[in-house]
C-alpha cells in the first residue's frame, strides 16, 4: 500500500513539475568522465556533518542526486523514495548523497524529516558544486541545483546521469546501475 501510495504521489508531483516555470542552465555530465570531487557541509538525521566525495568513494560507489529545494513537492517525494530505498542501495555497498542548491539553512530538519534520517543531504550555497557538474537551472531569477541524479564509482568515473524534472525514475536508474555496477565487480 505504501508503494502505490509513493507512485500516486509521484505522479502528481510529475504532472506539477511540467508546469513550473524553469530554465536549465546547463546539460548534466555525461557517464565515463571524471566526477569533480567536493566536500560540503551537510546533515544526517538533523545532525551536522561534513560530506566528502572522495571519502565515500572509498567505500563504494556513490549515488549523487541533485535537487532543487528541500520541502518543494517534487523534492521531498524524491526524498522519501531515496529513503525507502538506501537499505538496498547500503546493500550494494553504494552511499546516497543528496545536495541542494535552494533553501540550504533547510538541510538539518529535511534531512531527519524527509530523508527519514537514512542519508546525508549537504547544502550547495550559490551552486558551485551543481555548476561543476552542469546540473542547474533557473528559477525566479535564482540558480539552483537541477533534479538530476549520478551513480559515481570508486574510481571517480560517471556511470549515470540522469536528468529529468520528474523524480520518479532517479531511484529506480540509479539502482539499476549500482546493481549493474556490483554484478560487474564483486565486493
Amino acid at each position: 500500500m505504501r508503494q502505490k501510495s509513493t507512485l500516486n504521489t509521484l505522479a502528481a508531483a510529475a504532472i506539477l513539475s511540467l508546469t513550473l516555470p524553469v530554465t536549465s542552465a546547463l546539460a548534466a555530465l555525461q557517464t565515463g568522465v571524471k566526477a569533480p570531487d567536493f566536500q560540503l557541509n551537510a546533515a544526517l538525521a538533523g545532525k551536522p556533518t561534513t560530506f566528502s566525495l572522495q571519502q565515500s568513494l572509498q567505500k563504494g560507489p556513490v549515488v549523487l542526486y541533485f535537487f532543487p529545494a528541500a520541502f518543494s513537492a517534487g523534492c521531498t517525494l524524491e526524498a522519501h523514495a531515496f529513503a525507502e530505498a538506501t537499505d538496498e542501495f547500503k546493500k550494494q555497498g553504494a552511499t546516497v548523497i543528496g545536495v541542494t542548491a535552494g533553501n540550504v539553512d533547510q538541510i538539518a530538519k529535511f534531512s531527519q524529516l524527509e530523508c527519514r534520517d537514512k542519508f546525508t543531504i549537504a547544502a550547495d550555497p550559490g551552486a558551485k558544486v551543481a555548476g561543476e557538474y552542469q546540473s542547474t537551472m533557473q528559477f525566479n531569477g535564482k540558480t539552483l541545483s537541477d533534479r538530476t541524479s549520478y551513480v559515481i564509482a570508486p574510481d571517480g568515473k560517471i556511470l549515470l546521469s540522469y536528468s529529468d524534472k520528474n523524480p520518479q525514475a532517479h531511484i529506480q536508474k540509479a539502482m539499476d546501475a549500482v546493481k549493474k555496477y556490483r554484478q560487474a565487480n564483486p565486493a
